[in-house]
């Protein structure tokens, strides 16, 4: 064979393995595994995951609800939230998840989560969801409120430990297939249909929502 043609091939072999290289080697990956806040029973064969977006008015009118669910069942299910910030209508959530895992790191992420979403104007038109800077014209106040240290709370807010985190939760969701939508509830790695748990007027309701928990219960026994 031509040694020039033979060269050709082997450039071309070069080039092409160069461009696997590079991108494999530029493609950004989360430091760590996604998150893990859990509360209730961590023994349970039951597994309620929320993936919920702090800025979310769907979110926020789901949170009483969903508290109540996490009470009731407090010593039957698993209960875990993972972050899931939808920037493009929520400019503030990926903000908000940054609060509450740099609360999680001085151990308070579900106060910070608590406070968040009681703090939520569904409207989006004032409080720390519309604000300019969140961090300082409300989050370090919350982060006082739970006695944290402000200075540690800072610093952590705007570190790429917590930035990795969050990405990583989002990753954790995109390898579901699901459809990005918040909030989104998994029980033992099944979607539930939100409209499942909503009443006649299309309001999340404790009810409907606590028939979704019974029956997987029951079949999980």
């Amino acid at each position: 064979m031509d040694k020039r043609f033979m060269g050709i091939i082997g450039v071309l072999i070069a080039v092409f393995l160069g461009i696997i290289f590079f991108n494999n080697h530029n493609k950004t990956t989360p430091a760590g595994g996604a998150t893990n806040h859990v509360t209730g029973n961590k023994d349970s064969t039951v597994t309620l995951v929320e993936y919920g977006d702090f800025q979310c008015s769907a979110c926020g009118s789901f949170y009483p609800v969903t508290k109540q669910i996490q009470e009731k069942y407090a010593d039957k299910i698993r209960f875990q939230f993972r972050n899931l910030p939808l920037t493009q209508p929520h400019p503030n959530a990926f903000a908000g998840a940054r609060a509450a895992e740099a609360a999680d790191m001085q151990g308070k992420f579900w106060q910070m989560h608590d406070i968040l979403y009681q703090n939520q104007d569904p409207y989006g038109q004032s409080g720390w969801v519309a604000s300019s800077d969140p961090l300082n014209k409300y989050f370090v106040t919350y982060a006082k409120q739970l006695n944290l240290d402000i200075s540690k709370f800072k610093t952590d807010f705007g570190s790429v430990a917590v930035n990795n985190r969050i990405n990583a939760d989002m990753e954790a969701f995109k390898a579901t297939g699901e459809q990005m939508s918040t909030p989104s509830y998994f029980i033992n790695g099944k979607k539930i249909d939100n409209s499942s748990m909503l009443d006649a007027k299309g309001q999340p309701n404790f009810m409907a929502f606590s028939k979704v928990i019974d029956a997987a219960l029951a079949k999980n026994k």
